[in-house]
């Protein structure tokens, strides 16, 4: 890994030094450095990359099967009917709290 740094390194040292790309070999493989990408298509190749990158991400994700989907997915119901029968009720009695005071 780091005579691969110090290679990419060198390469783009002498990429800067020199305006030609010349093919540097790497043991069995060449490596031809690339150009860097200037104005809107930098900023597209980085856009690109995220994409990219994000789709890797996503293959490498353990999707639930069906049934943890659908328990999940009544664990959520649930909460949901819970705590909105919690914030009715504290909403009421709040409301009862302050006529009470206010009378």
């Amino acid at each position: 890994m780091v005579k691969k740094l110090n290679e990419v390194k060198s390469a783009e040292q002498r990429t800067k030094s020199t305006k030609k790309l010349k093919p540097i070999k790497t043991g069995k493989k060449v490596f031809v450095p690339k150009r860097e990408p200037k104005g809107i298509l930098k900023v597209l190749f980085a856009i690109g990359g995220y994409f990219k990158g994000a789709w890797i991400e996503l293959r490498q994700v353990r999707w639930p099967n069906r049934k943890a989907t659908w328990g999940l997915t009544l664990a959520v119901i649930l909460f949901t009917v819970f705590f909105f029968a919690l914030i009715v009720l504290l909403d009421f009695g709040f409301k009862e709290l302050f006529n009470l005071i206010l009378k």
